[in-house]
């Protein structure tokens, strides 16, 4: 009992720090003070930013030795430009001790624990009615980190005695000319790449303000800000659910059960062999899950836009897919050594409590060459969209596939009922690989799309479903055969239904070669712009724009709508045409925004509202090749690096004005660039038509009446 109760213990301790983990890491509180409480103009003395590390964290300070844009987030923190004073040389930690970080990193970095402390020098040009400054960085414990994003420090007046003096022109807000330091005279945080914050006033007056690095403020309407998306948890879960009964299925895991069942129901003491039954699924359970917290681990919330977008994890999964493809053909198998199997079979003779664990360990090892491919392919899945997903995913396949261990202990004359088995196992086996044929044209289509390689055009990607699903029937009719498959005599009540359904979806598929929109698959087929052939192709016109949009070679909005695909270029046509602006925040790789321009956009309704009352600009947030020029590069307020693309810029503008990550996000603004509905997500309108016509319309409204 008490490896059990340790084994609970560790589940318990896995959902608690999950739920610290989602509700976010505790912030540092911040306090400026000087040096002095009363000085001279001219005089140079020390701004002192000081805080508390809750016990069990660390904040990283501005030291590093680690290489330019690697290791941990290093603090920085920008000064608001100020003709009362100014900057001399860098801020530095107080009292931070240098780590190495030898898990991910192979470097050092400065660390603050308990207590924590910023110093400035700065020379007093006059009166100081206040000091502004924004701080970003990192906060860390074990279980992972959390980014310290834009908070504000506000340093109080101080006292200065004597005439003002004024800065020379050729001086920003930095190092004191003429110090050691002169160098640096546009460092305004520990990075020396980092130039200096102009104020508006001194910069280009019409430039935007993320441009302006100015502090940014999340956009709301009547307080309320942007919806958080749940990420389709529900549905994942369903998925994960569905692919442990299908794993159950499989020939590695089918003649497994009764044998197993048996094993625990032999026992005379029927009250003994219901726990040892239990304790084995809740076993299977806790296993499984615990690879998800561990993955969760691995691939935090941070990661899942690059791995969801980039070019290497997807075709690195494509590859894995295409493995786990043939493995299922049986081309070979994917095994685990057999020492490790045999380990945990010599611990689950012992019997018992721990007989019945090591047991659930023992069925998870020799049933991987058939469940690693189905737990793979929930995984990537799950790893792709978040944090919590993985843990979410796992407990899915794990409850489904210690279901029927957990019911034929409890209902033992159940297993007489049980499908005997023969041939058919691996007719699931090879149905799975042309599954998995499927998924992996899926990874290889995003990288495809954000970088715009032009490989998977829509109707190529659904020539290769077509004939993947056309083999499949011809695999379920008998035409096709791989080996250990059994002689097909007759074609059953089940088998049959099976390959009508299979034919039935290549038949939808095909109109889909022509243009047709296939809306059950919106989200899983490239978009309808790629498609070279459409019988629809004269909707596309740009009439109706006050100029050509930018990018419109490379970006297109869905169902012809005239589209900007910069937010700058977006707003000005808005103010021109007194229009409300429409943001769609998207992505290539992103599922549910093709799902809502599929089943929602495509209402006449909608898409004449779209169309005649707001002007559209389609921002993508995961384009990887078009690039910004050089003069419309800007710093990032939550990483500090350069943004030179349009997919970083779209992404930074996101969280910049709405501080979310997560798409499709709809936002419709004023000419004062202000929300006139909240910010709302495919998560709020369910893919309905109607919630996302009322919040069109009553945005409109709103609109109007503050026009008026």
């Amino acid at each position: 009992m008490k490896k059990l109760s340790k084994l609970g213990l560790i589940l318990v301790l896995s959902l608690f720090i999950n739920q610290v983990w989602a509700a976010g890491f505790p912030k540092p509180n911040f306090k400026a003070k000087y040096s002095k409480t009363e000085v001279k103009t001219g005089e140079t003395i020390e701004l002192i930013i000081q805080f508390d590390v809750a016990s069990g964290f660390h904040v990283y300070s501005e030291k590093s030795d680690c290489p330019e844009y690697d290791g941990p987030l290093r603090a920085s923190i920008d000064f608001t430009p100020s003709p009362s004073f100014q900057l001399v040389g860098k801020f530095y930690g107080v009292g931070d001790h240098m780590v190495k970080e030898t898990e991910i990193w192979n470097c050092s970095t400065g660390e603050f624990t308990g207590k924590g402390e910023f110093r400035q020098k700065i020379k007093v040009l006059g009166p100081i009615q206040g000091i502004k400054m924004i701080f970003n960085g990192q906060i860390c414990n074990e279980s992972g980190c959390e980014n310290l994003r834009d908070m504000a420090i506000n340093a109080p007046a101080l006292k200065v005695v004597g005439e003002t003096i004024v800065a020379p022109a050729s001086t920003n807000a930095g190092s004191e000319t003429g110090t050691p330091d002169a160098s640096e005279n546009t460092a305004t945080s520990g990075d020396s790449n980092q130039t200096a914050i102009s104020p508006k006033s001194s910069a280009n007056t019409d430039a935007p303000d993320y441009l302006n690095n100015e502090l940014k403020s999340i956009k709301t309407f009547n307080g309320q800000a942007a919806t958080e998306e749940t990420g389709g948890m529900l549905g994942l879960f369903i998925l994960a659910f569905l692919s442990g009964l299908t794993a159950l299925l499989t020939p590695c895991v089918f003649p497994m059960i009764p044998m197993t069942v048996s094993f625990f129901i032999r026992n005379k003491n029927r009250s003994i062999a219901i726990r040892d039954s239990f304790i084995f699924a809740f076993s299977i359970i806790a296993l499984y899950t615990i690879i998800g917290t561990i993955v969760a681990f691995l691939f935090q919330a941070n990661a899942a836009n690059w791995m969801s977008t980039h070019w290497a994890p997807n075709i690195f999964f494509t590859v894995i897919f295409l493995v786990f493809a043939a493995s299922f053909f049986g081309a070979f198998e994917i095994t685990l050594p057999s020492w490790v199997v045999n380990k945990a079979d010599k611990q689950a003779d012992k019997g018992g409590i721990t007989g019945a664990i090591f047991m659930a360990v023992t069925i998870a090892l020799v049933s991987f060459s058939c469940t690693g491919p189905i737990v793979g392919t929930v995984l990537v899945e799950a790893a792709a969209g978040g944090a919590s997903r993985p843990i979410v995913g796992m407990f899915g396949f794990s409850l489904a596939f210690a279901l029927p261990f957990g019911l034929l202990a409890l209902f033992p004359s159940w297993l007489n009922s049980l499908p005997k088995s023969g041939g058919w196992l691996n007719s699931v086996k090879v149905v799975l690989g042309f599954v998995e044929l499927a998924f992996a044209l899926k990874f290889l289509s995003i990288p495809d799309q954000t970088y715009h390689w032009g490989i998977l055009d829509r109707e190529v990607y659904l020539a290769l479903w077509i004939v993947i699903f056309s083999l499949l029937g011809l695999y379920l009719l008998g035409k096709i055969k791989f080996d250990h498959d059994s002689p097909i005599e007759h074609l059953g009540i089940f088998r049959l239904t099976t390959v009508i359904a299979v034919f039935a979806f290549v038949v939808y598929m095909i109109p889909g070669m022509f243009g047709a929109p296939l809306k059950a698959l919106a989200g899983y087929l490239p978009p309808m712009s790629t498609q070279d052939f459409r019988l629809d192709r004269a909707s596309d016109s740009k009439e109706g724009t006050c100029f050509t949009p930018k990018y419109a070679d490379l970006l297109h909005a869905p169902h012809g709508i005239n589209s900007y695909f910069d937010y700058d270029e977006g707003l000005k046509c808005a103010r021109e045409q007194g229009k409300p602006l429409f943001i769609d925040f998207t992505g290539h790789g992103c599922v549910n925004c093709r799902k809502m321009e599929e089943k929602v956009w495509s209402d006449p309704t909608v898409l004449k509202l779209l169309k005649e009352k707001f002007v559209v600009v389609s921002l993508y947030v995961d384009d990887k090749k078009i690039k910004l020029q050089p003069n419309e590069f800007f710093k990032s307020h939550s990483t500090g690096k350069q943004i030179t693309t349009l997919g970083d810029k779209n992404a930074e503008l996101q969280e910049y004005y709405f501080g979310k990550t997560t798409q499709p996000l709809y936002c419709l603004l004023d000419a004062n660039e202000e929300l006139v509905q909240p910010a709302l997500g495919a998560d709020y309108f369910q893919f309905e038509v109607e919630p996302f016509k009322k919040f069109l319309e009553e945005g409109i409204a709103e609109y109007a009446k503050r026009s008026n």
